[in-house]
C-alpha cells in the first residue's frame, strides 16, 4: 500500500469515524481531548474545593435562607475566577518556555516565521459609524504606509465601509478619503475605496457581510476605528492563513496603544500583562475553537460569506456581539478559528475614562446576554457551545458580588463577625481573581530583557502596585454599575449602542456624580451598615466596597489631564511601545499622516 502523510490525514478509515486531527491537520484530536479533560478536571476539583470550603464556613452556625443566598453568590463567581486562574497558570508556564510554549498553544505560528511570497489578496476593511474620520482614517493610512514599507503593498486593498448617518461626519469621511486618494499615484489610489450604506441593517456585521458578498479578495482584515497594525504583523498573519487553507479566522493579540489618559494607562497595564498568559493558556486547550474579537484579525472571505450570516434573535432584533457567533459558525463549517498569542504589532485604544469604560462594558453585557435569545444552532462543536455559554457566564460575577455585599451586613447583624476560615477563603478568592495579571507580572519580573523593556524593575513594580490598587476600585464600581445595567435589561431598558469615546478628556464632578450617584449610594449604604454592625468586616470588605464608595473621585482624578501627564513624565504604567515605539506608533504620536499621502 502507498504510504500516507499522517500530517494531512484528517479522517480515520470509514466515513462514520471521528476525525483524527483538526481541519488544518495541525493537532491530533486525541491530544486536544486530553488537554480539555485535564483543564475540566482541574477546574471542577478547584471549584468543588472552594464550594466545600464556603459551605463549611456558612454552616458553622447552621444553614438558613440567608446562608443559601450567600452560597449561591459565591458559587456564581467561581467559574470565571477559577478558569482564569488555570488559564493563567498554564499560560505562565508557556510564556516561560518561549517559542516552544507558543507553538504548543498555537502550532500555526510556525508558518508565519519565514519570508514566503504572498499569493493571496487581502482586503483591509475599516467599518465606521459616526466616528471622527480624521482620527480613524489616519490610522488606516498608517496601516497602508506600513505595508508599503514591507514591499508587499500590492497584495492589499483598502475599503472604508461607512454606516454613518450624521451629515457632517459623512462629508468629512468623503473629503478625507478623496484627499487621501488624490495624494497617491493612480494605481495606488485605485486600491482605496469608500462605500456608505443608506441604512445600517445588521449593524457592523451586516456591513461586513454585504462587503464579503461582492468582494473578490481571499482574505479580509477588519479594523475598528481605533485599530492600528504594523505591516510585518499583518504579513505574518497572511502567511499563516495562506499556508493553512482550512484556517477560517486568525485573531491577533491586540494590545493597548500608548495612552495619555491616567485611567487608560492603569487599565491597559493590567490588561496587557494578564491577557498574554490568559490567552496562551486558553489557546493551549481551546485550540481550533478559538476567539474572534471582530477586529485586528484575518478572515477567510468565502466561508465567512457562505456560513457566518447571523441568525435572527428569538423575539426579533439583530445580534450585537456578533464576533463570537461568527466564530462558532465558522468552526461549524469545518474551518478552524485560532488566536496568535504573540504581542506583535497589533494595537487598539482603551477607554480614556471610567465612564467610557463602563459604557463599553454595558454594551458588551447587552450584546453577550443576547446569546440567551439565539435560536438552536445544530451542528456546533461542544467547545463552541461552551464559548457561547462562557460569554454569558462572565456576567454572573457583577450581580453576584453586588448581592453578596448587600447581604453581608444582614448576616453580620444576625450571626456576628467573620466565621472561622472565612478570611482565608476570601483571600484565596482575591488571589485567584488576580491570577492572570499576576502571572503576566511574574513573567516580566523573571525576565531581565522584559524588565528592561518596561523601564526597569523598580518602575515596573511601581506600575504594578498602582494598577492592582486601581483594579480593585474599578471592580467595585463596575460590579454595581453592571448590576444596574442587567436590571435595566430585565425590565426592558436596553440603552443605546452608540460610538465609543476614544480621546482623553477631563471629567467634571457634576458629570461624574450624575453617572455614578447610584453607585456611590450603594457604597455608602453598605459601608455605613458594616461600620455600625461589624467594623472589622468593613475593613476586610474594602477591596470590594471602596470602589463604589469612591467611584466619583476615582473617575474624575483618573480622567484629569494633569494626572495623565504626570504618569507619562514618570513612565508609570508605561508599555514597551511607549518606551521604544515602533515606527507606526512613533508616526501616530507625531500626528501623521494627517492628510492623504503625507
Amino acid at each position: 500500500m502507498p504510504q500516507t502523510d499522517s500530517s494531512v490525514v484528517t479522517l480515520a478509515e470509514g466515513p462514520a469515524r471521528a476525525p483524527l486531527t483538526t481541519p488544518t491537520g495541525l493537532q491530533a484530536c486525541v491530544t486536544l481531548r486530553r488537554r480539555r479533560l485535564l483543564v475540566l478536571g482541574l477546574n471542577l476539583a478547584t471549584m468543588l474545593g472552594l464550594a466545600a470550603g464556603l459551605w463549611a464556613v456558612l454552616a458553622q452556625d447552621g444553614i438558613d435562607g440567608l446562608d443559601l443566598a450567600l452560597l449561591a453568590c459565591g458559587l456564581a463567581t467561581l467559574p470565571w475566577t477559577v478558569l482564569g486562574f488555570w488559564n493563567a497558570t498554564i499560560g505562565f508556564l508557556l510564556v516561560r518556555a518561549g517559542r516552544r510554549g507558543v507553538l504548543a498553544a498555537a502550532p500555526q505560528a510556525a508558518a508565519g516565521e519565514g519570508e514566503a511570497p504572498l499569493h493571496v489578496t487581502t482586503a483591509v476593511v475599516m467599518t465606521l459609524r459616526n466616528e471622527d474620520p480624521a482620527r480613524a482614517l489616519s490610522r488606516l493610512a498608517l496601516v497602508r504606509e506600513s505595508l508599503e514599507r514591507t514591499g508587499q503593498g500590492a497584495a492589499f486593498r483598502y475599503h472604508v465601509l461607512s454606516d454613518s448617518d450624521d451629515l457632517a461626519v459623512i462629508r468629512a469621511e468623503e473629503e478625507w478619503v478623496a484627499s487621501w486618494r488624490a495624494g497617491l499615484p493612480g494605481p495606488e489610489a485605485e486600491r482605496i475605496q469608500y462605500r456608505r450604506r443608506r441604512d445600517n441593517a445588521g449593524y457592523k456585521a451586516g456591513n461586513l457581510q454585504e462587503f464579503c458578498a461582492r468582494s473578490d479578495a481571499e482574505l479580509m482584515l477588519p479594523l475598528d476605528a481605533d485599530s492600528l497594525m504594523t505591516g510585518p504583523a499583518i504579513l505574518r498573519l497572511v502567511r499563516i492563513m495562506q499556508a493553512h487553507p482550512r484556517l477560517g479566522i486568525l485573531q491577533s493579540l491586540a494590545v493597548g496603544a500608548p495612552a495619555d489618559s491616567a485611567f487608560a494607562r492603569l487599565f491597559q497595564f493590567g490588561m496587557r500583562h494578564g491577557m498574554l498568559p490568559y490567552t496562551l493558556g486558553a489557546a493551549w486547550w481551546g485550540a481550533e475553537c478559538g476567539p474572534f474579537w471582530g477586529h485586528n484579525a484575518l478572515v477567510r472571505i468565502a466561508p465567512f460569506a457562505a456560513h457566518c450570516r447571523l441568525p435572527p434573535l428569538r423575539g426579533g432584533g439583530a445580534v450585537l456581539s456578533h464576533d463570537q457567533v461568527e466564530a462558532v459558525l465558522m468552526r461549524r463549517a469545518g474551518y478552524e478559528v485560532r488566536v496568535l498569542p504573540i504581542e506583535e504589532g497589533s494595537f487598539e485604544d482603551n477607554p480614556p475614562t471610567l465612564l467610557d469604560h463602563l459604557t463599553r462594558d454595558a454594551r458588551w453585557c447587552r450584546g453577550n446576554l443576547q446569546y440567551l435569545r439565539l435560536p438552536a444552532m445544530p451542528g456546533l462543536q461542544p467547545m463552541s457551545r461552551f464559548q457561547l455559554a462562557w460569554a454569558v457566564l462572565m456576567f454572573l460575577n457583577p450581580p453576584a458580588l453586588t448581592l453578596a455585599l448587600l447581604l453581608l451586613p444582614w448576616r453580620a447583624a444576625t450571626q456576628g463577625g467573620p466565621a472561622t476560615g472565612a478570611v482565608a477563603l476570601y483571600l484565596v478568592w482575591l488571589l485567584l481573581s488576580l491570577a492572570p495579571k499576576l502571572a503576566g507580572y511574574a513573567a516580566v519580573l523573571a525576565d531581565r530583557e522584559a524588565r528592561a523593556a518596561h523601564g526597569g524593575g523598580i518602575r515596573f513594580l511601581a506600575g504594578m502596585a498602582a494598577e492592582v490598587a486601581a483594579s480593585f476600585l474599578l471592580l467595585g464600581a463596575s460590579s454595581v454599575r453592571l448590576t444596574g445595567v442587567m436590571i435595566g435589561l430585565a425590565v426592558g431598558r436596553a440603552g443605546l449602542w452608540t460610538a465609543q469615546g476614544r480621546d482623553a478628556r477631563g471629567l467634571r464632578w457634576s458629570e461624574a456624580f450624575r453617572a455614578l450617584g447610584g453607585v456611590t449610594l450603594f457604597g455608602l449604604v453598605v459601608c455605613a451598615a458594616l461600620a455600625v454592625i461589624a467594623p472589622t468586616l468593613l475593613a476586610w470588605s474594602l477591596p470590594l466596597t471602596l470602589g463604589s464608595l469612591l467611584s466619583v473621585p476615582f473617575a474624575v482624578l483618573t480622567a484629569a489631564p494633569e494626572a495623565g501627564r504626570a504618569m507619562v513624565r514618570s513612565g508609570l504604567c508605561a508599555t514597551r511601545e511607549e518606551i521604544a515605539p515602533p515606527w507606526e506608533i512613533a508616526r501616530l504620536q507625531a500626528g501623521g499622516p494627517e492628510a492623504a499621502g503625507s
